[in-house]
């Protein structure tokens, strides 16, 4: 249920479950998340998530969203996504509903086809989604527009997403793979460090030190003094992570 192809080093992963219009299900969280790590653990300097078909994520089987193993194994994905050290773009070419848009944020850019449609309608189903989520959406939509799709369960179109800046891009999952490479070829522990500070103003670490520590090590870094030669040598710069 979930493919994967290499770009170079951008891993491509697509959930693959169109006769469902690619719902999940705990087991397809599972293989999500497995796949997010292992893609990294391969050295994939970024990755792109998708759907087959013409939905995105339709969001969460509902024959399996009240399971008990169902909101573990989504929480766990969730996270693997937010947590991954590279750069994580979401290339929305359909729906993306409940636990799809909830992806989608998940992932570090949007870059959305004119399909694209965002929806969180737990308010209709007597379901909730967590703080995070909650927060998550208002950070990168805007806090009137949270409201919008989790009071009134409202939906964004493609056009709406990019005004309000929920989404980064418009484009097909081609442009997706194609920024990818170009963030692929950035310098990694920028990437990484960019992103926990960013990720943490949705959910602030009671322990600063990590992040200073990683903010000094970008400095210290083999990848600066690379920057700087390139430079002077007027070449691109060929950036190892370290």
């Amino acid at each position: 249920m979930i493919v994967r192809t290499d770009h170079g080093r951008v891993a491509v992963l697509t959930l693959d479950r169109p006769q469902k219009r690619n719902a999940l299900t705990a087991e397809l969280c599972d293989m999500l998340r497995d796949s997010v790590r292992g893609a990294v653990a391969d050295g994939a300097r970024a990755l792109v998530l998708t759907g087959s078909g013409t939905s995105f994520c339709s969001g969460a089987d509902l024959d399996d969203v009240y399971t008990a193993d169902f909101r573990d194994a989504h929480y766990a994905m969730l996270h693997a996504v937010v947590d991954a050290p590279v750069p994580v773009v979401a290339a929305v070419n359909g729906p993306a509903i409940g636990a799809g848009t909830q992806l989608a944020i998940a992932a570090d850019l949007r870059v959305v086809a004119p399909a694209a449609v965002f929806g969180v309608p737990t308010a209709k189903i007597g379901l909730a989604v967590d703080p995070w989520t909650i927060r998550r959406l208002s950070v990168l939509a805007g806090n009137g527009t949270a409201r919008a799709l989790l009071l009134g369960c409202a939906q964004l179109d493609a056009d709406a997403a990019r005004a309000c800046g929920l989404a980064e891009r418009a484009g097909s999952g081609a442009d997706a793979i194609t920024w990818a490479t170009e963030i692929a070829e950035l310098a990694p522990l920028t990437l990484a460090y960019s992103k926990r500070v960013l990720n943490d103003i949705v959910e602030p670490a009671s322990d600063t030190a990590e992040l200073e520590a990683a903010f000094a090590a970008c400095w210290e870094s083999e990848d600066r003094a690379e920057g700087r030669r390139a430079r002077q040598e007027k070449r691109r710069p060929e950036f190892r992570g370290r």
